[in-house]
């Protein structure tokens, strides 16, 4: 999918400083990956070494290369923590076929709606750019916060099942979207 209209350029919530990740963002996005904290759902998933947070760092710019838009590096707009780094979060292309809706948050930053103003943002973004390509979100099912912030943006349970490549067996994936999905496209979502 090429890019018909980048929006790699700083977008702005009521709150939120909104950029494509760049190298001066490594040492505060490995602090906020490397977090034990943030990964409590998904403890495998928890970065040891920079080398992790780089490689997701180019995977992000090359959503933003392939489709026009990808996750976000999320600051403070103002006030006296302006420039504090939030989280990340935002919509990268996934397997070619939808928008993948992530966030994650500092854990101090829980509770305080930057997930539904982050959420809320992406999903304009990637409606702007390709209507037609559905949005989703792909997170395990004890993960309350997650699957709320979701609902709260308008996504709706697709799919319920197990965690492909999980290093927990009894984990379960949930799948929202912002519409239906067709079987092709839920299979190939659920077998990754």
């Amino acid at each position: 999918m090429a890019p018909d209209d980048p929006v790699d350029v700083p977008a702005r919530t009521d709150r939120l400083l909104l950029t494509a990740p760049r190298r001066e963002d490594l040492d505060d996005v490995f602090a906020l990956y490397s977090d034990p904290q943030v990964w409590e759902h998904l403890p495998a998933g928890r970065h040891t070494d920079r080398t992790h947070t780089a490689l997701l760092l180019q995977r992000i710019r090359d959503s933003w290369d392939a489709a026009g838009l990808g996750s976000w590096v999320a600051r403070l707009a103002g006030g006296p923590d302006a420039g504090r780094l939030v989280g990340t979060g935002g919509c990268d292309l996934r397997l070619g076929v939808t928008w993948n809706l992530s966030y994650r948050l500092h854990r101090r930053d829980w509770g305080h709606g930057y997930a539904s103003e982050l959420a809320a943002a992406a999903i304009g973004a990637a409606r702007r750019l390709h209507p037609d390509v559905p949005v989703t979100a792909y997170l395990l099912e004890h993960n309350a916060r997650s699957a709320a912030a979701a609902e709260r943006a308008g996504l709706h349970l697709q799919w319920r099942g197990p965690d492909a490549g999980n290093p927990d067996p009894d984990a379960v994936r949930l799948l929202y979207a912002d519409r239906p999905l067709s079987r092709v496209v839920l299979e190939l979502l659920t077998a990754t």
